[in-house]
C-alpha cells in the first residue's frame, strides 16, 4: 500500500507526544508499506531533520512555510486578524495554498492508495477531489482540549476569548471529520465522542503504543527516594496548566505529609511561567529539552501527570510505565488508556486526593514497586509499536476499499461492516 502522509512539521526532534506517536507509527508502517511523506517546512526543526526523515518515510516531499513566530508583532497581527475569521486560529495558521496544490500534484500522478491527514490542522489543505480515498488521524478530539482550557481559565478575558476558540474549533472539527471517508482517532473514548457530538459512522481507533525496548529500566541510575518527575512539552497549554496547578493547589497539601518532596519538569521550550516557579523554590528543577527522558523518570519515586486540560491520550503514561515507576495521574491525565486504578497507576482529581496518593506512594516504597512493575507488564504484553502500527494499516486499508477478504471482525473495526 502507498500512502500519502500529509504533515505541518518535520518529526526530528522527536520531542513532543505528537511527533512521537507519529515517527514510530510511521517507523513501523514503513517496513510493510510505500510512505510520502508531504509537509510544511517552517525552517525550525533539527538540522539534520531532513536527512532522518529516510527514518520514517521513503520520499520526503517539503512545502516552504513562513508563520509569524509567536510572541512577535507579525503573530499578535496574525491574531486580530483571526477575530474575523469563522476558523479557529490553530487551524487558520496553518492554511497553504502551496501544500494543497503539492497534495494534489502528488495524488494526480497516481499510485497513492490512501491519503492520511495527520492532526486537524493541516486537514483545510487536504481537497475534496484527490481521486482518492482520505483518513484523518485524529490525536485528540481538538474541540474538548479548548472546551477545557474556557473551564479551567480564571482570568475573564482569557476565558471569553478560549470559548470563542471553542466555538469555532467544534464547528470546524465537525465539518472537517464528516469530509473525510473515515477518522481514526487513539482511544474508544474519542472514538465515541466523534459518533455521538459529530454524528461519524465511519470512525475507528489504535491504541496508543511504547518502545517498550528503549522504555526500560537501566539499574544504573539512583533513585530519588522522595522525587517526583512530570515529563512533556511545556510550550503546550496543558502541560503548562498542569504543572501550575500542581505547584499551586497539590504540592502544598503533599508537603504536609512529606516535606522534603522534590519535582523535575522535563520538557521542551518551558515559558517563563513556569521557569519562574523553579526560581521561587528550590525543591523544584525545571531542565527544558533533554535529550533523554529515561534518566529523569528511572530516578524519580513517582510520576506525576495532573493535566486538567486535553484530549487524545498521553504517551508519556506508557513511557513511565514501561519504565516501572508508579504513575499518580488524574482521570483526564489518562483519559482513554486502559490503566487500572490502584493496579498499574492511581487516579485522583481533586488536590487533597491527588496529594495523599502520592504520599502514600512515596511512603510505601514496596506498594510503588508494585504498581511499577504491574504497569510494566501491562504495557509491554499489549502494547508495542508494530502491533499498533498494524491495526492502523489495516484500518488505511479498508478506507482504501481493500476490504475484501478480511475477516469479519476486522471489518467491522475498520468501520466497514
Amino acid at each position: 500500500m502507498h500512502i500519502l502522509w500529509v504533515k505541518t512539521e518535520l518529526l526530528h526532534p522527536v520531542d513532543k507526544g505528537g511527533r512521537i506517536r507519529t515517527y514510530q507509527m510511521l517507523r513501523a508502517l514503513k517496513r510493510r508499506h510505500r510512505v510520502t511523506y508531504v509537509t510544511l517546512d517552517d525552517g525550525t526543526a533539527a538540522p539534520d531533520a531532513v536527512e532522518r526523515a529516510g527514518e520514517y518515510c521513503d520520499e520526503l516531499v517539503r512545502v516552504p512555510f513562513a508563520p509569524p513566530a509567536k510572541g512577535s508583532p507579525a503573530f499578535f497581527l496574525d491574531l486580530a486578524r483571526n477575530v474575523l475569521s469563522p476558523l479557529p486560529y490553530a487551524v487558520a495558521r496553518y492554511r497553504s495554498a502551496a501544500l494543497r496544490e503539492r497534495i494534489a500534484a502528488l495524488c494526480a500522478r497516481g499510485g497513492v492508495d490512501v491519503v492520511v491527514c495527520d492532526f486537524l490542522a493541516p486537514s483545510l489543505n487536504v481537497a475534496d477531489d484527490l481521486g482518492v480515498p482520505t483518513v484523518l488521524f485524529q490525536h485528540n478530539v481538538e474541540a474538548m482540549i479548548w472546551e477545557r482550557h474556557a473551564q479551567v481559565a480564571t482570568h475573564p478575558v482569557k476565558r471569553r476569548y478560549m470559548r470563542e476558540q471553542w466555538r469555532r474549533m467544534l464547528r470546524h472539527e465537525r465539518a472537517e471529520c464528516r469530509r473525510f471517508d473515515h477518522v481514526i482517532a487513539v482511544s474508544p473514548q474519542d472514538a465515541a465522542v466523534f459518533r455521538r457530538d459529530y454524528g461519524l459512522t465511519s470512525v475507528s481507533d489504535v491504541p496508543t503504543g511504547v518502545d517498550t525496548a528503549y522504555f526500560r529500566p537501566s539499574g544504573a541510575e539512583p533513585r530519588e527516594p522522595h522525587g517526583l518527575v512530570f515529563t512533556g512539552s511545556m510550550d503546550w497549554m496543558p502541560n503548562e496548566d498542569a504543572i501550575d496547578y500542581f505547584v499551586g493547589q497539590i504540592l502544598p497539601l503533599l508537603r504536609e505529609r512529606v516535606p522534603d518532596v522534590t519535582l523535575t519538569v522535563v520538557g521542551r521550550h518551558p515559558p517563563a511561567a513556569v521557569r519562574a516557579l523553579a526560581d521561587a523554590d528550590p525543591a523544584i528543577r525545571v531542565t527544558g529539552s533533554v535529550p533523554d527522558v529515561r534518566p529523569y523518570i528511572e530516578r524519580a519515586a513517582v510520576f506525576i501527570v495532573p493535566i486538567r486540560v486535553g484530549g487524545g491520550t498521553r504517551l508519556k503514561i506508557f513511557e513511565a510505565m514501561a519504565m516501572e515507576r508508579p504513575v499518580v495521574s488524574t482521570t483526564i491525565g489518562a483519559e482513554g488508556l486502559p490503566v487500572r486504578d490502584g493496579v498499574d497507576a492511581l487516579l485522583a482529581d481533586e488536590p487533597r486526593a491527588f496529594a495523599d496518593a502520592v504520599a502514600g506512594l512515596l511512603l510505601d516504597p514496596a506498594r510503588a514497586a508494585a504498581i511499577g512493575a504491574a504497569a510494566a507488564a501491562a504495557v509491554r504484553a499489549e502494547y508495542g509499536w508494530d502491533g499498533v502500527a498494524e491495526r492502523f494499516a489495516r484500518l488505511c486499508a479498508a478506507a482504501a476499499g481493500a476490504t475484501a477478504g478480511l475477516p469479519s471482525d476486522e471489518a467491522a473495526v475498520s468501520g466497514t461492516a
